[in-house]
Protein backbone atom coordinates (compact mmCIF):
# COMPACT_ATOMS: atom_id res chain seq x y z
CA UNK A 1 0.00 0.00 0.00
CA UNK A 2 1.46 3.55 -0.75
CA UNK A 3 1.96 6.00 1.99
CA UNK A 4 0.55 9.07 1.17
CA UNK A 5 2.82 11.70 2.47
CA UNK A 6 1.70 15.23 3.59
CA UNK A 7 4.82 17.52 3.91
CA UNK A 8 4.16 21.17 5.17
CA UNK A 9 6.93 23.99 5.30
CA UNK A 10 6.04 26.81 7.52
CA UNK A 11 7.16 29.85 5.45
CA UNK A 12 7.44 33.53 7.17
CA UNK A 13 9.35 36.00 4.80
CA UNK A 14 11.11 33.49 2.90
CA UNK A 15 11.18 34.93 -0.68
CA UNK A 16 14.53 34.19 -1.26
CA UNK A 17 14.95 30.27 -0.64
CA UNK A 18 11.44 29.64 -1.05
CA UNK A 19 10.99 28.19 -4.82
CA UNK A 20 14.47 26.02 -4.31
CA UNK A 21 13.64 24.63 -0.81
CA UNK A 22 9.86 23.35 -2.67
CA UNK A 23 12.09 21.88 -5.64
CA UNK A 24 14.51 19.95 -3.39
CA UNK A 25 12.18 18.50 -0.80
CA UNK A 26 9.94 17.49 -3.87
CA UNK A 27 12.98 15.38 -5.59
CA UNK A 28 13.78 14.54 -2.20
CA UNK A 29 9.94 12.67 -1.71
CA UNK A 30 10.38 11.51 -5.09
CA UNK A 31 12.74 9.12 -4.06
CA UNK A 32 10.98 8.10 -1.03
CA UNK A 33 7.12 8.02 -1.86
CA UNK A 34 4.97 8.24 -5.70
CA UNK A 35 2.27 9.52 -3.67
CA UNK A 36 2.48 12.72 -1.70
CA UNK A 37 1.61 16.75 -1.63
CA UNK A 38 3.92 19.94 -0.68
CA UNK A 39 1.82 22.30 1.78
CA UNK A 40 3.06 25.46 1.95
CA UNK A 41 1.95 27.42 5.37
CA UNK A 42 2.68 30.68 4.80
CA UNK A 43 2.05 33.13 8.12
CA UNK A 44 1.19 36.30 6.59
CA UNK A 45 4.76 37.57 5.01
CA UNK A 46 5.01 40.75 3.78
CA UNK A 47 8.55 40.07 1.15
CA UNK A 48 6.65 38.46 -1.70
CA UNK A 49 6.90 34.64 -0.33
CA UNK A 50 2.97 34.91 -1.03
CA UNK A 51 3.28 35.31 -4.84
CA UNK A 52 6.02 32.93 -5.18
CA UNK A 53 4.27 29.96 -3.38
CA UNK A 54 1.34 30.99 -5.27
CA UNK A 55 3.52 30.39 -8.41
CA UNK A 56 4.56 27.33 -7.33
CA UNK A 57 1.26 26.15 -6.38
CA UNK A 58 -0.12 27.28 -10.13
CA UNK A 59 3.55 24.74 -11.04
CA UNK A 60 3.13 22.02 -9.61
CA UNK A 61 -0.29 19.82 -8.54
CA UNK A 62 1.37 18.96 -5.51
CA UNK A 63 2.07 21.93 -3.88
CA UNK A 64 -0.58 23.55 -2.46
CA UNK A 65 -0.27 27.21 -0.74
CA UNK A 66 -2.07 28.12 2.53
CA UNK A 67 -1.93 31.89 2.80
CA UNK A 68 -2.97 34.08 5.54
CA UNK A 69 -3.01 37.92 6.20
CA UNK A 70 -1.60 38.48 9.08
CA UNK A 71 1.07 36.85 11.27
CA UNK A 72 -0.33 33.90 13.33
CA UNK A 73 2.50 32.23 14.63
CA UNK A 74 3.88 29.38 13.81
CA UNK A 75 2.03 27.06 15.72
CA UNK A 76 -1.26 28.22 14.11
CA UNK A 77 0.22 28.26 10.42
CA UNK A 78 1.54 24.17 11.47
CA UNK A 79 -2.25 23.56 13.49
CA UNK A 80 -3.86 24.96 10.56
CA UNK A 81 -2.10 23.04 7.68
CA UNK A 82 -2.21 19.74 9.40
CA UNK A 83 -5.68 19.98 9.51
CA UNK A 84 -5.49 20.53 6.23
CA UNK A 85 -3.29 18.16 4.94
CA UNK A 86 -4.44 15.02 3.30
CA UNK A 87 -1.94 12.12 3.71
CA UNK A 88 -1.74 9.34 6.22
CA UNK A 89 2.04 10.51 6.98
CA UNK A 90 2.09 14.02 7.97
CA UNK A 91 5.20 16.35 8.55
CA UNK A 92 6.93 19.46 8.27
CA UNK A 93 10.26 20.78 8.15
CA UNK A 94 12.37 24.20 8.33
CA UNK A 95 12.29 26.21 5.01
CA UNK A 96 16.25 26.86 6.21
CA UNK A 97 16.79 22.75 5.57
CA UNK A 98 19.19 23.14 8.70
CA UNK A 99 18.55 19.22 8.96
CA UNK A 100 20.36 17.13 6.11
CA UNK A 101 17.46 16.11 3.89
CA UNK A 102 18.82 12.82 4.25
CA UNK A 103 17.61 12.04 7.02
CA UNK A 104 13.97 12.88 5.70
CA UNK A 105 13.54 8.98 4.40
CA UNK A 106 13.87 7.86 8.31
CA UNK A 107 11.53 10.34 9.52
CA UNK A 108 9.06 9.25 7.45
CA UNK A 109 9.58 5.76 7.67
CA UNK A 110 9.37 5.95 11.22
CA UNK A 111 5.74 6.33 10.88
CA UNK A 112 4.95 4.63 8.11
CA UNK A 113 6.72 1.32 8.44
CA UNK A 114 7.86 1.00 11.81
CA UNK A 115 4.58 2.03 13.60
CA UNK A 116 6.04 5.09 15.52
CA UNK A 117 2.81 7.78 16.31
CA UNK A 118 5.69 10.88 16.71
CA UNK A 119 8.53 11.18 15.07
CA UNK A 120 11.42 14.07 15.87
CA UNK A 121 14.91 14.84 15.15
CA UNK A 122 17.13 15.56 17.34
CA UNK A 123 20.10 17.93 17.50
CA UNK A 124 21.07 16.93 21.20
CA UNK A 125 21.79 13.28 21.11
CA UNK A 126 25.43 12.22 21.41
CA UNK A 127 25.19 10.70 17.87
CA UNK A 128 24.19 14.45 16.28
CA UNK A 129 25.97 16.46 13.98
CA UNK A 130 25.81 19.88 14.67
CA UNK A 131 27.29 23.11 13.97
CA UNK A 132 26.14 26.77 14.90
CA UNK A 133 26.86 29.89 16.72
CA UNK A 134 27.79 29.21 20.41
CA UNK A 135 25.11 31.60 21.80
CA UNK A 136 22.37 29.24 20.38
CA UNK A 137 23.54 26.38 20.91
CA UNK A 138 23.93 27.47 25.05
CA UNK A 139 20.22 28.90 24.52
CA UNK A 140 18.99 25.52 22.67
CA UNK A 141 20.36 23.31 25.59
CA UNK A 142 19.92 25.16 28.77
CA UNK A 143 15.70 25.62 27.33
CA UNK A 144 15.69 21.68 26.79
CA UNK A 145 17.06 20.75 30.18
CA UNK A 146 14.48 23.11 31.71
CA UNK A 147 11.60 21.40 29.38
CA UNK A 148 12.90 17.46 30.41
CA UNK A 149 13.58 19.23 34.39
CA UNK A 150 10.36 21.01 34.78
CA UNK A 151 8.20 18.52 32.59
CA UNK A 152 9.66 15.53 32.92
CA UNK A 153 10.06 14.93 29.39
CA UNK A 154 12.54 11.97 28.03
CA UNK A 155 13.48 14.01 24.60
CA UNK A 156 16.30 15.50 24.30
CA UNK A 157 15.40 18.28 21.73
CA UNK A 158 11.66 19.20 21.45
CA UNK A 159 12.15 22.30 18.82
CA UNK A 160 13.90 20.90 15.90
CA UNK A 161 11.83 21.74 12.62
CA UNK A 162 12.05 18.36 11.50
CA UNK A 163 8.84 16.05 12.77
CA UNK A 164 6.60 13.73 11.26
CA UNK A 165 2.59 11.85 12.68
CA UNK A 166 0.71 9.83 12.12
CA UNK A 167 -2.47 11.47 11.50
CA UNK A 168 -5.26 9.71 13.90
CA UNK A 169 -3.10 10.07 17.07
CA UNK A 170 -1.80 13.87 16.15
CA UNK A 171 -5.39 15.14 15.68
CA UNK A 172 -6.35 13.50 19.24
CA UNK A 173 -4.27 16.34 20.79
CA UNK A 174 -3.31 18.67 18.50
CA UNK A 175 -6.41 20.69 19.57
CA UNK A 176 -5.38 20.65 23.77
CA UNK A 177 -2.10 22.77 22.45
CA UNK A 178 -2.54 26.21 23.45
CA UNK A 179 0.44 27.58 22.30
CA UNK A 180 -0.04 29.76 19.13
CA UNK A 181 4.01 30.29 18.27
CA UNK A 182 7.35 28.94 19.12
CA UNK A 183 6.48 26.67 22.29
CA UNK A 184 3.93 24.87 19.71
CA UNK A 185 6.36 22.08 19.33
CA UNK A 186 7.28 21.85 22.76
CA UNK A 187 3.96 21.75 24.28
CA UNK A 188 2.84 19.03 21.58
CA UNK A 189 5.30 16.73 22.49
CA UNK A 190 5.00 16.92 25.92
CA UNK A 191 1.54 16.33 25.38
CA UNK A 192 2.12 13.08 23.15
CA UNK A 193 4.46 11.95 26.01
CA UNK A 194 2.09 12.16 28.52
CA UNK A 195 -1.23 10.59 26.45
CA UNK A 196 1.45 7.64 26.30
CA UNK A 197 1.94 7.69 22.61
CA UNK A 198 4.77 6.40 21.01
CA UNK A 199 7.49 8.91 20.09
CA UNK A 200 10.79 8.20 18.44
CA UNK A 201 13.60 10.33 18.48
CA UNK A 202 16.79 10.18 16.35
CA UNK A 203 20.08 11.82 15.71
CA UNK A 204 20.53 14.15 12.69
CA UNK A 205 23.36 16.27 10.71
CA UNK A 206 22.22 19.69 11.26
CA UNK A 207 23.71 22.91 10.03
CA UNK A 208 22.70 26.51 11.19
CA UNK A 209 20.50 27.91 8.03
CA UNK A 210 21.76 31.96 8.96
CA UNK A 211 18.93 34.48 9.74
CA UNK A 212 16.75 33.27 12.28
CA UNK A 213 12.87 34.12 12.84
CA UNK A 214 13.66 33.46 16.55
CA UNK A 215 14.36 36.67 19.15
CA UNK A 216 16.46 35.10 21.68
CA UNK A 217 15.49 37.75 24.65
CA UNK A 218 11.70 37.63 23.99
CA UNK A 219 11.08 34.30 22.51
CA UNK A 220 12.87 32.43 24.99
CA UNK A 221 11.83 34.55 28.36
CA UNK A 222 8.06 33.79 26.48
CA UNK A 223 8.70 30.47 26.08
CA UNK A 224 9.88 30.02 29.73
CA UNK A 225 6.30 31.05 30.69
CA UNK A 226 4.96 28.53 28.50
CA UNK A 227 7.04 26.16 30.67
CA UNK A 228 5.74 26.69 33.81
CA UNK A 229 2.17 27.26 32.39
CA UNK A 230 2.04 23.67 31.03
CA UNK A 231 3.79 21.97 34.15
CA UNK A 232 0.69 23.58 36.32
CA UNK A 233 -1.90 22.37 33.45
CA UNK A 234 -0.38 18.83 33.48
CA UNK A 235 -0.45 18.61 37.54
CA UNK A 236 -4.00 19.78 37.53
CA UNK A 237 -4.47 16.90 35.09
CA UNK A 238 -2.35 14.62 37.65
CA UNK A 239 -4.79 15.61 40.35
CA UNK A 240 -7.84 14.82 38.61
CA UNK A 241 -6.74 11.48 37.88
CA UNK A 242 -5.57 10.84 41.61
CA UNK A 243 -9.24 11.71 42.28
CA UNK A 244 -10.90 10.05 40.24
CA UNK A 245 -8.74 7.25 40.89
CA UNK A 246 -9.66 7.39 44.93
CA UNK A 247 -13.54 7.85 43.59
CA UNK A 248 -13.18 4.30 42.06
CA UNK A 249 -11.91 3.42 45.09
CA UNK A 250 -14.52 4.25 47.13
CA UNK A 251 -16.68 2.45 44.42
CA UNK A 252 -15.55 -0.54 44.72
CA UNK A 253 -15.39 -0.93 48.40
Amino acid sequence: MITQVSLILPAYNEVARIEKTVNQTAETLKDITSSFEIIIAEDGSSDGTDRVADNLAMEHSYVSHLHSDSRQGRGMALNRALKYASGDVLCYIDVDLATDMSHLKELIESISLEGYDFATGSRMMPQSNVKRPLKRDIASKGYNFLVRIFLHSKLYDHQCGFKAFKKAPLFELIDTVQDKHWFWDTELMVLAQSWGFKIKEFPVVWRHGGATKVNLKKDILGMGSQIFRLRRSLEKQSKKKAVKSCEGCFEQN
